[in-house]
């Protein structure tokens, strides 16, 4: 089973904080809509026929679209691909695009679940962040999807200045209150180029705590398992039966077409991206003409992007696939250079499978780079 997503380069206002691709004027979208829809003529093949199960809008803003620009997207896609019937569709909303004549539209598009970007339930933290949506927001029109959508997750973030272990609890315990199924849980990052790394930079506000974060996280991991929630990866939370389905294949390894500026795309054994602009993406797909780069995986490669994605998941990394997939050899390896790991308690071991532990979780980045394979030396 194979994925699509969907990124919509658009938002009313930049957060400080974020690095994805996205513009705040709108006055391509007619243009780039067009282009979305070249694009998938031009890559139908790349799934190579494979049937796909998950459709992901992501972004920039998904939820700037209008109803009929999501159903032209999603019917464009159903018309290209074999899609399945009961495909799970996600949308990226904010909580101030969220209205009953909104979330009915979407509902009627094929969209099945929302992914809303509530970051905070505090107004002072959503100010810190240079959100476009109010705290009240949030509340009320969270109550409303779930008027209508079952399969709702939300993202929180951690790990800012403004926010405190008790405020961080409250945030953690609305989400809990409202029964809301899934929830992606994000220490806050500094990226390069963002308004945070410029004021920081600037000495306007102070640098990130580590420790902050790391105790977060840690409170995260217990007040989540004590509600009743499955851990399934690093970020991320699930009542039974609720992980993403689109998300977990890529942890999974599986093929995905992204289309749009700057979406990425993975084959198994090669990577490709699309333009980061928007200007080029639609000129070039205007003239039915990609514009991506591409990079061939070699079996390395391959190896690492499994032990990456497959440690940051509950399930961990599976030695016995790695031994057939990859080579005895480097299974061999893994497992002793794991050893280590085991008796620091930062991973332990199931069967064939090495698994982080509560600790371990602190760590993730760190541990599945100290297991990556070496590419050999080229020969002279």
């Amino acid at each position: 089973m194979a994925g699509i997503y969907i990124h919509i380069p658009f938002c009313k206002k930049a957060c400080h904080y974020c690095n994805f691709h996205f513009s705040t004027s709108l006055k391509l979208k007619n243009d780039f809509l067009q282009a979305l829809l070249n694009e998938m003529d031009l890559r139908v093949s790349y799934l190579n026929g494979e049937s796909v199960s998950t459709i992901y809008f992501g972004g920039g803003t998904p939820s700037l679209l209008s109803q009929q620009e999501t159903k032209t997207i999603v019917d464009k896609i159903r018309q290209v691909f074999n899609v399945l019937p009961n495909a799970e569709i996600t949308l990226e909303a904010n909580p101030d695009d969220i209205s009953e004549e909104k979330l009915v539209a979407w509902k009627n598009a094929g969209v099945n679940r929302l992914s809303i970007g509530v970051q905070s339930f505090f107004e002072e933290d959503l100010q810190w962040m240079n959100r476009a949506h109010t705290a009240a927001q949030s509340i009320s029109n969270l109550q409303l999807a779930k008027n209508h959508f079952e399969n709702i997750t939300i993202d929180l973030i951690y790990g800012m200045q403004t926010l405190s272990d008790e405020r961080w609890k409250q945030n953690v315990e609305h989400a809990i209150q409202l029964q809301i199924p899934h929830l992606s849980c994000y220490a806050l990052t500094v990226e390069p180029k963002t308004t945070l790394h410029t004021l920081i930079n600037q000495h306007k506000l102070p640098d990130i705590d580590t420790n902050d974060q790391a105790r977060q996280f840690l409170l995260l991991m217990d007040w989540m398992t004590s509600a009743g929630y499955d851990h399934y990866e690093i970020s991320n939370f699930a009542l039974p039966g609720k992980r993403s389905q689109h998300n977990s294949s890529y942890w999974q390894g599986a093929n995905y077409l992204g289309l749009g500026p700057s979406a990425h795309s993975y084959n198994g054994s090669s990577r490709q991206w699309n333009i980061a602009n928007n200007s080029l993406y639609t000129q070039f797909l205007q003239n039915h003409q990609l514009n991506f780069e591409k990079e061939d995986l070699t079996q390395t490669q391959q190896l690492n992007e499994y032990i990456m994605t497959s440690l940051r998941t509950s399930e961990g990394l599976d030695t016995d696939y790695i031994s057939k997939q990859f080579s005895k050899e480097e299974a061999f390896r893994i497992q002793q250079s794991s050893d280590n790991l085991i008796r620091q308690e930062l991973l332990q071991k199931k069967e064939s499978n090495l698994i982080l532990t509560r600790q371990g979780k602190l760590f993730a980045d760190g541990i599945a780079a100290g297991l990556f394979g070496e590419e050999e030396a080229a020969s002279s």
